[in-house]
């Protein structure tokens, strides 16, 4: 009896086998379990394969489990049962009219707390039963709402305390029997293949040395962005992939894990690539998860952008902006998603896709940051336009940084000169940087300017200073570029001069560089050049601010402000000293300044025309003020929040010169604007609550080292007048969740360039999803336990290996 019983247990192991051949030299032990083969089976057809993050997650909309395939149906159970029940948390639950009276009843989201198993679905209005969805029998007889509670749903919100209990029965009903199910089937101990291949405490305790080994060389390369697998993975191979490496290094290092490894042989290595892939999906998942937890039952912003990887398709990152519970404006990384087109509606169907995933509610969105393509700000058919029929309340704001790029773009249009300027620029860069002999050219002779500079005493020595540098290619979607590369061929004026005057010396042939010379020695080279400077520089300070985490839109609108008055006070007063650094400049490098007196041809005009102006009028009037004036519409034209209601009454928060700017009716005029997250009650309370607390916070020392919004959020929490003042703490959680600018986005694209590379182009959606997840929250994912990636991967599927019982 007991060989057949072992013969049975081998046999059905063989039948649950997994898709992977391990290459190294089995070594037999009869003591240990055979938990989980890995060896080669042929591919699944496509109807059988099974995406876990593919599941319809609204309970009106998905497939009931009996549809799926048999072989499948234990994985999506599991799927399932790793989301749990489907609760959203909505603002404002749909109302149904019930009887003659007209009265209506909407689900209430306290029922959450008082039946676990129950789901609601936002599409059909209606409540489901998540454990009889996972464990009816069909064919059976049926009980009360044992159909309703699985396909047609609940919506009798009038008699749903009734209904509830009636579904739930005595202790023998179908519901309990569905419960006993989920409770057996989540204790994997219970069934009668764990109970055939009952594992020995030594092949347990071998099992999670290889399973904990698996998981630390997992999260080391994902937090590294490093590639898992190998071209050749064979026993014999000397790369086998960073992974496979890692574990021998482990082996080399550790004889209890070499021991673990080498008795387990062929069976559950915990080496292959799917559990490399399930890995990454349970990291994922507890990063997720703390996401999750931070974000509770907060109102937050969405930050969308797409760009394309290395495989030329189209990704759109997903980042959701909220206020922590220290008062913190944080911007979290949650999802990358792949789009087959980039239309507003794929965009919304994607974005809807994901926030389901998450249980995030739509009517929770405050607030929208894309950047200006027309598919996404479109006025009428954008995707912040369909969020917004959706939604009043999420409110859209272009971003900021996009916006200053686009100024400082536009400033090389501003005149004719100005635009041949930025031509010869690129022109420059590129007879100076376009080969290796060149750019190592370049270096050598800054290199030695430095040097002779440091003799003669002109520069000092110290540490960070004078590093080895080339000209950068300016770009149109780059922040700041433009001024980097003007700053750069200021400081190396000399050497680039000197690599022109070789190319033209010892070139094979006729080049430009002789005329780049001629160009470059200009008056008009020069003073465009300290122009440029003066304006970039003016406007690459607030470029840099607008790149951080933590600004929020009344700081932002501020700085703006700020640069808009700089700029002003420069056309007005800035002429004389721009033109005593040129006359400087001109005088160091032998280059000749022009009398300001001489009649020269209008430029564009033939001399024929006898069209004529002054030296002085052509640099100040024609090219100084009209790009200073080009930059004052540009900055009036695309940051023209001014008139926006909301932000000037947001600017009502800020607490500089002892909130100076504070005003009650304008704050008071923002809960009627925002009037979902005020009741009646508050909205008729909210003055009196403004009063009180701006005569607390003005005579309460600790508010006067406040200089924003940001600060006024985190010492309200620190002194527990967010508890106080809770409807005017309300006012900055609003303010603060309002993007800035997607530079959170843009750095996620760095960090998918990092994860998806030419070597790894092949990567899938799924696995890529979850490396970035691990990669872009790294200071998340450091705080997640091994134990609690362990846990999620053991619920995740059935396993036959099992972990000790103390373990978790």
């Amino acid at each position: 009896m007991r060989r057949f019983l072992v013969k049975r247990a081998r046999t059905e192991n063989m039948n649950d086998v997994q898709p992977e051949v391990e290459l190294e030299q089995r070594t037999e032990n009869v003591n240990d379990a055979q938990p989980e083969i890995e060896v080669e089976q042929p591919a699944p057809s496509v109807a059988n394969e099974f995406n876990p993050n593919a599941i319809e997650r609204d309970p009106g909309k998905r497939k009931q489990i009996c549809e799926y395939p048999p072989n499948i149906q234990d994985q999506v159970r599991r799927a399932y049962i790793l989301k749990g029940p489907m609760q959203p948390d909505v603002q404002k639950y749909h109302r149904t009219e019930f009887g003659s009276s007209r009265s209506s009843r909407a689900f209430s989201k306290s029922w959450y707390k008082s039946y676990e198993w129950i789901e609601y679905s936002e599409w059909k209005n209606a409540a489901y039963c998540f454990y009889c969805f996972l464990f009816k029998q069909p064919g059976r007889a049926e009980h009360f709402g044992y159909e309703v509670f699985t396909k047609e749903g609940f919506t009798d919100w009038k008699h749903a305390s009734k209904g509830f209990k009636d579904h739930i029965g005595g202790h023998g009903s179908k519901h309990n029997s569905c419960v006993k199910h989920y409770d057996d089937y989540n204790n994997q101990r219970q069934s009668v293949a764990s109970t055939l291949a009952r594992a020995s405490k030594e092949s347990e305790e071998m099992y999670k040395i290889r399973l904990t080994c698996s998981v630390s060389c997992s999260r080391y390369l994902m937090a590294q962005g490093l590639a898992f697998r190998g071209h050749d993975e064979s026993a014999t191979s000397l790369n086998k992939g960073n992974f496979r490496e890692m574990i021998d290094l482990e082996k080399t290092k550790n004889e209890q894990v070499r021991d673990a490894f080498d008795r387990g042989g062929r069976n559950c290595t915990m080496t292959s690539g799917d559990i490399q892939k399930e890995l990454a999906m349970c990291c994922a998942h507890e990063v997720s998860k703390k996401i999750m937890a931070e974000l509770g039952d907060k109102q937050f912003s969405v930050l969308i952008d797409e760009s394309r990887d290395i495989s030329v398709k189209e990704q759109m990152a997903v980042m959701l902006r909220f206020l922590n519970d220290e008062g913190k404006v944080v911007e979290r990384f949650l999802a990358l998603h792949h789009v087959k087109d980039t239309t507003s509606n794929s965009l919304k169907d994607a974005l809807y896709g994901i926030l389901d995933h998450y249980k995030l509610s739509i009517s929770r969105i405050r607030g929208q940051g894309y950047d200006g393509a027309s598919n996404m700000r479109g006025e009428f058919n954008g995707l912040q336009k369909k969020i917004i029929d959706e939604n009043p309340y999420a409110f859209y704001v272009h971003c900021y940084a996009h916006r200053l790029q686009l100024v400082v773009v536009s400033v090389a249009s501003s005149c004719s000169s100005i635009h041949d300027f930025f031509e010869y620029i690129s022109l420059i860069v590129t007879t100076t940087t376009t080969s290796c002999k060149r750019r190592d050219a370049l270096i050598e002779a800054q290199h030695q300017d430095i040097l002779d500079r440091l003799e003669s005493g002109e520069i000092s020595t110290g540490r960070g200073l004078h590093q080895s540098s080339t000209l950068p290619r300016p770009g149109d979607t780059r922040w700041g570029s433009h001024h980097t590369t003007l700053l750069r061929l200021d400081q190396m004026w000399s050497s680039v001069l000197k690599v022109l005057s070789t190319v033209d010396e010892y070139g094979r042939g006729p080049s430009q560089a002789a005329g780049l010379i001629e160009k470059m020695e200009s008056f008009k080279f020069a003073f465009i050049l300290k122009l440029m400077l003066k304006l970039f520089g003016i406007t690459n300070e607030l470029s840099k601010v607008l790149q951080r985490k933590d600004l929020n839109i009344v700081l932002a609108m501020e700085l703006v402000n700020d640069v808009k008055a700089r700029l002003e006070t420069f056309r007005e007063s800035g002429w004389d000293n721009l033109f005593g650094d040129v006359q400087e400049f001109c005088g160091a490098n032998s280059i000749l300044v022009p009398n300001m007196d001489e009649v020269i041809p209008v430029r564009g005009r033939s001399r024929r025309e006898g069209r004529t102006v002054t030296n002085l009028h052509h640099y100040r009037a024609e090219i100084f003020y009209v790009a200073i004036d080009k930059i004052c519409v540009e900055m009036d034209h695309r940051f023209s929040e001014g008139a926006n209601c909301v932000l000037d009454c947001f600017s009502c928060l800020d607490p500089k010169d002892s909130f100076s700017k504070f005003n009650v009716d304008k704050l008071a005029r923002l809960a009627e604007i925002y009037h979902e997250d005020f009741s009646n009650d508050d909205r008729g309370t909210i003055r009196d609550q403004l009063l009180t607390y701006i005569s607390q916070v003005k005579r309460h020392a600790s508010f006067s080292t406040c200089d924003d919004v940001q600060s006024l959020a985190m010492k309200m929490v620190e002194t527990k007048k967010n508890l106080v003042f809770p409807l005017v703490y309300k006012l900055i959680e609003l303010a603060l969740i309002l993007p800035v600018s997607t530079a959170s986005v843009e750095r996620a694209f760095s960090a998918m360039k990092i994860i998806k590379n030419k070597l790894r182009s092949k990567i899938n959606n799924e696995w890529f999803n979850d490396l970035m997840i691990c990669y872009t929250e790294r200071a998340l994912f450091k705080l997640v336990d091994d134990k609690d990636i362990i846990r999620t991967f053991t619920t995740m599927k059935s396993r036959r290996g099992h972990l000790p019982r103390d373990f978790l």
